[in-house]
């Protein structure tokens, strides 16, 4: 049997997990700046994406994008195609999650699955192989970040807090854009859904190189900017 402060709590999480959905809803029923609707993300969805893992974890965070991208995706339609790359985002969003709490290693193992089979994909040796210098950046990092952090110099308990954030937003969101490059080239959904060529691919990596880390920079300072006191409100409701 739950006591009384238990289901309150349960119910305070449920809450704050339908919060979050509903911000999800919204900020991918909005279209990106104008001059900036290419590349992966053509909402604002990208900007709440790495909080919703860090602040309800990864499973509950996974659930809380999905729901959002899924209904928002539904307000603002694009095509049928996008709500199969839209995964990426609770996806993401599941991967800020886990670093927050430590959890490497799955980040790990999915970095280098998915960049094998992006490289080992025929076509990839065609495109511009800088044209995914910021992902090739961010498994840097998490390489880098699991050989020199040390245990109990992480999460929200850590003094460098703004640290632990600013890395858990740039590889989650970087894990959300592996996945739709993966759905795209070794999944050739290029071919199938779009029927794009070569040069039309080439053009893509080009704007993308471009355009995806300018996004993925903004919503890394939006996690750094808001994140510090988002946790600590979490923290005082004991979820964290």
């Amino acid at each position: 049997m739950f006591s009384s402060q238990g289901k309150a709590k349960t119910s305070r999480f449920v809450a704050l997990v339908a919060l979050f959905a509903a911000i999800n809803v919204v900020s991918d029923s909005i279209m990106s700046l104008p001059e900036m609707p290419s590349g992966v993300w053509y909402s604002w969805n990208f900007v709440v994406e790495p909080l919703t893992g860090i602040v309800l974890g990864p499973f509950a965070g996974f659930l809380a994008s999905l729901i959002g991208v899924m209904i928002g995706h539904y307000i603002y339609f694009i095509d049928a195609y996008e709500f199969l790359f839209t995964l990426g985002a609770p996806i993401g969003a599941m991967f800020s999650g886990l670093l927050f709490r430590g959890k490497w290693k799955p980040a790990l193992i999915y970095y280098s699955t998915l960049l094998t089979a992006y490289f080992v994909t025929p076509i990839a040796w065609q495109l511009p192989i800088w044209g995914m210098w910021d992902t090739y950046l961010a498994y840097i990092v998490l390489i880098f970040a699991i050989m020199i952090i040390k245990k109990g110099s992480w999460g929200h308990e850590s003094k460098n807090l703004l640290h632990t954030l600013i890395l858990c937003a740039f590889i989650g969101l970087e894990a959300d854009v592996l996945f739709r490059i993966f759905i795209f080239i070794p999944g050739q959904t290029y071919k199938l859904f779009y029927g794009f060529d070569l040069e039309s691919l080439r053009l893509i990596w080009t704007v993308g190189a471009v355009g995806t880390p300018i996004k993925v920079a903004i919503s890394t300072l939006v996690t750094a900017v808001i994140g510090l006191p988002l946790i600590r409100t979490v923290k005082k409701m004991d979820f964290l």
